[in-house]
């Protein structure tokens, strides 16, 4: 393994970076503390393995939590409006990010799945069935990412880091609902 004086040297690639960031450099901190708290879900992003299996199952759980204290008939639109800010507020945060660490889609940037999964969970009962097969469909969706999620993430910086989990947020969304039509999701 490196040195981390080497490490620190190393020319600004991903594979650089990387290795910067695993020697414990200064990735993913820099710009704004603002984007860097938002980006990370309030350093839900640092978890592993899997920050964004981390970072959905905490946003269920908030939810849920945070959802048991609403009237039933606000839930729905609570949870729209939440998802839509957390994807506007998401956009900037990722964009300032991913410039700083100079990765695409850097992985310790989870506000993503935090808007996808909140969006998976619009008008679901808040039963443990419902709420688990909206985490586990989320998560297939974001990490199969099929078309046209994955068409998304060519979209440049922060937008694209954000629609694509949106987009397999809404696929989650519709199966869900359609497992509940069915009866084959008792709520």
């Amino acid at each position: 393994m490196k040195h981390p004086a080497e490490i620190e040297s190393a020319p600004h690639t991903d594979l650089g970076l990387k290795a910067r960031a695993a020697v414990g450099g200064a990735v993913g901190r820099g710009g704004p503390r603002w984007a860097t708290l938002i980006a990370t879900f309030f350093g839900v992003g640092r978890l592993r393995p899997g920050p964004g299996t981390w970072a959905s199952a905490t946003t269920v759980v908030l939810w849920a939590a945070g959802a048991h204290l609403l009237p039933p008939s606000l839930r729905t639109p609570f949870a729209i409006v939440l998802a839509a800010l957390v994807t506007l507020i998401g956009i900037p945060a990722a964009t300032r990010v991913a410039r700083r660490s100079m990765l695409k889609d850097p992985q310790f940037v989870v506000i993503d799945e935090v808007a996808g999964q909140l969006t998976a969970l619009i008008a679901v009962p808040l039963s443990w069935k419902s709420l688990l097969a909206g985490f586990i469909l989320f998560r297939a969706f974001d990490i199969i990412k099929p078309p046209p999620v994955r068409q998304l993430e060519a979209i440049p910086e922060g937008t694209g880091i954000m629609l694509d989990d949106v987009a397999a947020g809404i696929c989650a969304l519709a199966v869900v609902h359609l497992l509940l039509h069915f009866g084959l999701l008792i709520s």
